[in-house]
């Protein structure tokens, strides 16, 4: 059966993750080494980015070839071995599929372009109007998502880079071919699925210029987006008892989120939102930076965690990803507390009610590398707003201030294994370049301290499997317009598991008014425990969970 409620997932960015031939990439045969620590961190599930055939203009997610994989990862036989090293270590794999667009080197694309009515219609074409794009939607990297191709007079649409077309769902061939894709994987041992962007695949069928906003509005949760999940399901993995899914879900609502991950519904297994990764985002943008809005992020965690409950859908819940820059930099303080902070910021989300995900490097605290050179930039979003923001008369100080926010490539530079050259990533050039502080912040000097970030995952992994109020209790908020603490109860049957967070660099204080304080213990704190009282003192990014059982 599927038991992702009290699972823990661990994703890897194959390419930085680790190079086994050395050559400056990560590669498959890289992440089958590493299974052992893996296992010893005790995560169920590896979730893997892309690494099927592609020109590599976003980092795989523009994919040429759904069935083979890229020579720069390695082999199907490499794959294969992944798959049995690591189900003998009872892990999962997990794979990342991008049904929303290919690449446009894709033979479907390539045989587009050739005039071949049948795949013409696997792509979205349009004719423009009076010389100008079909709408005026914005692609997510910039500029028009709109692409012009002068032998038909007609324009593709590319949500995403102009080297990503985005598929057209409307079309049940294009439907049965996502199909094959998926239980072809299925047939090669893969227990979970990770679908990109999914909520984007269903387009309007009338599509008109956006005066208020980029477009996303139309296309976002779009018209069929349900059926088509449930389609999905039931031609692939919803005949699978013991295959997991989740939906990456952009600039979605809960009520989506609720039919996507309600078992009911027979679609998702569980959804990514990303609101609460937008509180530092000025007027939304998330190109203009801000501190953090404290009360907003509480508030959208505590409305997420109970409307999702209230409604019977299941959350991944996460900090950090592919995509989002490291969050011990980004909520934390990686200079003055960086153990304490990075402990707080896991406790907060791995006690929350949903299926917790551990991006890698991020149990061993890895930081922003802070690249203040362009050159040292990979991503094709930083590159094209590096110019962006020059071009709107930001200084270059101030571009790189954003940049090194911002940057996808925050969490892309290579894991942090130990203090050896390149961080033993690579014996041989890394394709992006390794962070400063790795002598310091590495996989080796973890294991060898008692009281290591990464030692505190591991505890957090284990109190999961070992509580069943963590994975089934019901969520309540508490000290709900407390400035500085984020806290929040769970609770199953004669179970009471109480969180408290504080997310700040300073002293603290909380009132709780518990009755029976007594009988609380602590299971786990990033600092020497204290005990439950009705009147606390929180130390700088302070994080404890209490716990009582009663008769």
């Amino acid at each position: 059966m599927k038991d992702f409620k009290n699972s823990v997932v661990y994703q890897i960015y194959p390419k930085s993750f680790n190079d086994s031939n050395n050559d400056g990439l990560g590669d498959l045969r890289g992440v089958v080494e590493k299974l052992d620590y893996l296992e010893g961190l005790g995560v169920d599930y590896i979730w893997l980015t892309p690494f099927f055939v592609s020109p590599q203009n976003d980092n795989g997610y523009d994919i040429a070839d759904y069935y083979n994989i890229d020579p720069a990862y390695g082999t199907m036989e490499d794959f294969e071995a992944l798959v049995e090293g690591a189900t003998k270590r009872n892990i999962k794999i997990m794979l990342d599929m991008v049904f929303n667009h290919t690449s446009t080197h894709h033979v479907w694309f390539q045989k587009a372009l050739q005039g071949d009515p049948k795949y013409k219609n696997y792509y979205i074409f349009r004719k423009g109007e009076n010389g100008n794009p079909p709408t005026n939607w914005v692609s997510k990297f910039g500029g028009n998502a709109w692409e012009y191709v002068e032998q038909f007079d007609e324009y593709y649409l590319h949500l995403f880079d102009v080297t990503q077309a985005d598929l057209n769902w409307e079309n049940p061939e294009l439907r049965q071919e996502v199909y094959n894709v998926v239980n072809f994987w299925i047939e090669k041992g893969v227990k979970g699925f990770r679908l990109d962007v999914i909520n984007l695949i269903s387009k309007p069928d009338l599509l008109e210029n956006d005066y208020i906003g980029d477009g996303r509005r139309f296309y976002t949760d779009g018209p069929r987006i349900h059926q088509y999940l449930k389609e999905l399901n039931e031609n692939t993995f919803g005949k699978h008892e013991d295959i997991i899914t989740v939906g990456e879900m952009s600039s979605t609502t809960i009520e989506n989120c609720l039919k996507y991950s309600n078992p009911d519904e027979k679609e998702l297994s569980m959804v990514f939102n990303f609101h609460h990764l937008k509180v530092d985002y000025k007027d939304g943008d998330k190109w203009k930076l801000k501190e953090f809005d404290f009360a907003e992020l509480k508030d959208l965690l505590n409305t997420w965690q109970t409307s999702m409950m209230e409604g019977n859908g299941w959350n991944a819940v996460f900090w950090c990803n592919h995509d989002q820059p490291r969050i011990v930099s980004r909520l934390g303080d990686d200079k003055n507390y960086h153990k304490q902070s990075a402990k707080m910021l896991a406790t907060a989300i791995h006690c929350l009610r949903g299926t917790p995900y551990i991006y890698q490097g991020e149990e061993i605290g890895m930081t922003n590398p802070y690249f203040n050179d362009i050159n040292k930039y990979r991503d094709v979003e930083s590159l094209n707003y590096y110019n962006i923001l020059r071009e709107q008369g930001h200084t270059e100080e101030e571009t790189y201030d954003i940049i090194m926010a911002r940057s996808r490539d925050n969490s892309r530079t290579p894991m942090q294994w130990n203090s050896n050259v390149n961080a033993g990533f690579s014996e041989g050039t890394p394709w992006i370049g390794v962070i400063d502080n790795y002598e310091t912040i590495n996989v080796e000097r973890n294991l060898s301290d008692e009281n290591s970030i990464y030692n505190h995952y591991k505890k957090l992994i284990q109190l999961r499997k070992q509580y069943n109020v963590i994975a089934d209790g019901i969520y309540e908020p508490m000290l709900v317009d407390h400035e500085a603490v984020y806290a929040y109860r769970r609770l199953l049957d004669n179970e009471v598991l109480i969180v408290l967070n504080n997310f700040y660099g300073k002293d603290t204080t909380v009132t709780l008014n518990i009755e029976d304080f007594d009988d609380y213990t602590c299971l786990l704190s990033n600092y020497e425990s204290q005990n439950l009282t009705n009147q606390m003192t929180l130390r700088p990014y302070e994080s404890i969970i209490f716990y009582k059982k009663t008769k």
